[in-house]
């Protein structure tokens, strides 16, 4: 039998960007459809499916327009390496760094991105999810595609992404020995440090850019608040990650992006909104 919990998530989640309206929007869908009849579905995967997906997309529309979402805001982070949640499937789970850069879509725009480039659908396959026309699927893809990937963009291969494990361990020894000028010398020059704490936690700067002003901040927090964390190494969206924690609570989830070569840190997701770290702190026994 299909585990369809398992299955309909990551549609949620990649639209959302967070797993708790994920959750809520697989329950609703799952509710609505096991206390009713649907003598009329011939195929009950593709219809939980294309159901999730419009609800995650209404949700998204609502909020947006209830509460517009700041420049600092970042996804919620889920774990993909070993230590994951067993109920999710880890691998359509979108990387992190996609999923900050698709807040720049339209729900829409974002769900064409997603079933197209992702999971693989048809022009006609995404039209029949979201009564669209193929026409208008290829313009919003095509418009997708403009508003995520700049001209000359770099591009990181998953080879990248999995031989970066040396510079992560001379970032975390450089936070363990407050070896400022080491970690310093791990940032390119249009490093970016984004900070979100959710309108709950007061932070250093939501926003940094350009080498000095994110080496000030990261001093700042490091010899502040972060030197004596306990810090453990993950993956998260399929990135690697630092977990600080402070007397033993998570503190902090900072998701690391790299340059195309591997060699640089340039940009750094800094997630200390205590209710986008409560999932990632309860599958992870400190």
């Amino acid at each position: 039998m299909i585990d369809y919990q398992q299955l309909l998530f990551p549609y949620a989640y990649n639209i959302l960007g967070t797993a708790e309206d994920a959750k809520d929007a697989v329950q609703e869908v799952l509710s609505r459809y096991f206390t009713t009849t649907h003598d009329e579905v011939v195929d009950e995967k593709n219809y939980l499916i294309r159901s999730v997906i419009n609800l995650a997309i209404n949700y998204k529309n609502r909020n947006k327009r209830l509460t517009p979402q700041p420049a600092e805001w970042l996804p919620e982070p889920v774990a993909t390496d070993d230590n994951a949640d067993k109920n999710v499937y880890l691998k359509d789970i979108l990387s992190y760094s996609l999923m900050v850069l698709m807040e720049r879509l339209s729900p829409i725009e974002r769900a064409v991105f997603i079933l197209r480039e992702s999971f693989d659908y048809s022009h006609q396959e995404i039209a029949d999810v979201l009564s669209i026309t193929e026409e208008y699927s290829r313009k919003l893809l095509s418009r997708a595609k403009t508003r995520l990937f700049k001209p000359g963009a770099e591009v990181k291969s998953k080879d990248v992404m999995d031989n970066t494990s040396q510079l992560v361990a001379d970032y975390v020894n450089a936070i363990r020995q407050r070896d400022l000028s080491r970690l310093e010398e791990m940032l390119s020059a249009e490093v970016t440090l984004i900070t979100d704490g959710g309108g709950k936690i007061k932070v250093v700067a939501k926003v940094s850019t350009g080498f000095e002003e994110v080496s000030n901040v990261l001093r700042i927090v490091i010899e502040r608040y972060l030197g004596k964390a306990e810090i453990k190494v993950r993956w998260i969206n399929h990135q690697p990650a630092l977990l600080f924690f402070v007397k033993g609570r998570l503190a902090t989830c900072q998701v690391l992006e790299f340059s195309a070569d591997g060699k640089r840190i340039v940009q750094v997701n800094n997630v200390v909104d205590p209710a986008k770290l409560k999932m990632l702190a309860s599958n992870d026994t400190n």
